[in-house]
């Protein structure tokens, strides 16, 4: 990384966010061990009986909402009609993006010990800078590059265009995490990319299919990554029965249909979706009630692991400022904010507890839900795609609920049945891009990605893959994906 330090990549080229180009660069800086936390953190674990770590989901969409066509944010369309909906939030949405700018030094300057976790959509990121909300970005900037406010804060990697990755193609789930990173690293520089080694997967979606989860895994692994926040009723045991030890690190199992498998460290999200859990800092206080239990040959204090959105709703917009000072107030009131009840960043846990003498093998493994329903079903000399696809045909005639489509934040909502409108030229629009670069990929031509065609081709791509055009619905925002559809379509048609 050295010889990148000083070479400040661009964050906005041709009017497009820089998603693209520096890939060898990007990898060369992610795939390193260095300590990211351990050298600066302040926490001691002999001193710790349990810890929290607490993180904040930001997303706006980017749609093709002005008479011009262009791509704006959903924060843009918002701020020019505050009248339509919940619009007049627009606001509140921004400050909510960057107040943690102002918390973190407040909490410091005071002789508190705070810890947050962020995760930004390369979306909102984008539409940030388009809409010159250099503010937002410039507090944000302090907190992540400035070392005195550095050991506080911790951001973990996402997909760039908040892609649920169950129904993402394979082919584009490294596309989108490759994007967020090259694009972070514009913004904020290489040396804060080298730090960022947790993953929060958007809308807390954990393929349970078991080539798309390989695929997810080994992306993320080959990308830099530690470790991925996953929701609790997503996982399952070895043997298909609940986590017991959810406060505890786990290692997530992937295998494939062809009998591959990795692993990599999973942090438990626990309990529901609700992001009151966050916004009135209940994983502090549960975090209270715990104390130290033993990992392998260590005691070691068990973390409560949460995230909610950092702006959705009125409990974040007006709750959460007091509750979350209130917490690091309490917590400098009863040991200085160093002890006993400590909040912490994932990867500063997982460093310290490895500094310990903990071991990734103690770690408790888990796999997706229903995943042991196919293992049972294909024997261990049997590893193939048909055996594979032929038991979770059984399972489907046993089980009408058994399903490969994932499990996330919310088991109500489905983001494949009833969406062929949107999954059908999403899928068509990923074969198309493929089909016009892949084979001058292989063939060795690395310039292709910085070229401006490519670049809007992807853009268009990852775009179109963004969780909303199905969450919120038939509609407006089925309409919006058509429109970048078409565009993608149209562009990738006329090379």
């Amino acid at each position: 990384m050295l010889a990148l330090e000083n070479t400040a990549l661009p964050e906005i080229i041709d009017g497009l966010p820089n998603i693209s180009g520096w890939e060898a660069e990007v990898l060369s800086v992610v795939n390193n061990d260095a300590p990211v936390f351990l050298p600066t953190t302040n926490i001691k674990l002999e001193n710790v009986k349990a810890v929290f770590a607490i993180a904040l989901h930001m997303h706006q969409p980017t749609i093709p909402a002005l008479s011009s066509g262009e791509l704006i944010s959903n924060l843009q369309y918002m701020f020019a009609h505050p009248h339509t909906g919940d619009n007049h939030n627009a606001g509140a949405f921004a400050w909510c993006y960057s107040r943690m700018g102002e918390f973190i030094p407040e909490l410091v300057s005071q002789g508190c010990n705070p810890r947050v976790m962020l995760d930004y959509s390369g979306n909102l990121l984008w539409g940030l800078r388009q809409m010159g909300r250099d503010d937002v970005l410039d507090h944000l900037q302090q907190i992540t590059c400035d070392s005195t406010y550095q050991p506080y804060v911790e951001w973990l990697g996402t997909m760039w265009g908040h892609a649920v990755v169950p129904s993402t193609p394979i082919q584009d789930i490294k596309l989108h995490i490759l994007a967020w990173q090259q694009h972070f690293a514009a913004i904020f520089g290489w040396e804060a990319l080298a730090r960022v080694k947790g993953f929060s997967p958007p809308e807390m979606h954990l393929p349970n299919h078991p080539d798309i989860l390989f695929e997810f895994v080994k992306a993320l692994k080959e990308c830099g990554y530690r470790w991925l926040l996953v929701q609790e009723h997503s996982v399952e045991t070895i043997n298909g029965q609940p986590l017991i030890d959810k406060h505890l690190p786990h290692r997530l199992i992937a295998r494939n249909s062809q009998g591959e498998t990795m692993s990599i460290i999973a942090l438990i999200k626990t309990q529901g979706s609700d992001t009151k859990l966050v916004g009135q800092m209940q994983p502090y206080y549960e975090a209270k009630t715990l104390s130290k239990l033993r990992l392998g040959n260590v005691e070691i204090p068990p973390i409560v692991s949460q995230i909610g959105d950092g702006e959705n709703g009125g409990v974040m917009m007006n709750e959460f400022p007091s509750a979350f000072k209130q917490a690091w107030w309490d917590m400098v009131n009863n040991g200085g904010g160093k002890s006993g009840v400590v909040g912490v960043c994932g990867t500063e846990y997982l460093e310290l507890i490895e500094a310990a003498g903990c071991q990734v093998a103690d770690f408790p493994a888990c796999q997706p839900i229903g995943q042991h329903q196919i293992w049972q079903r294909v024997s261990s000399d049997n590893y193939q795609p048909e055996a594979v696809e032929n038991a979770i045909q059984e399972i489907k005639q046993v089980n009408p609920n058994f399903h490969v489509e994932g499990a996330s934040w919310t088991n109500h909502i489905s983001w494949v049945k009833g969406y062929e409108n949107v999954l059908s030229p999403m899928y068509e629009l990923s074969n198309l891009f493929h089909q016009k670069f892949d084979n001058l990929l292989l063939e060795g031509d690395s310039s292709i990605t910085k070229q401006v065609d490519y670049r809007q081709a992807l853009l268009y791509n990852i775009l179109l893959q963004t969780s909303c055009f199905r969450y919120w619905g038939q509609g407006t925002w089925t309409d919006y994906a058509r429109d970048i559809y078409q565009r993608g379509q149209h562009l990738l048609s006329s090379f």
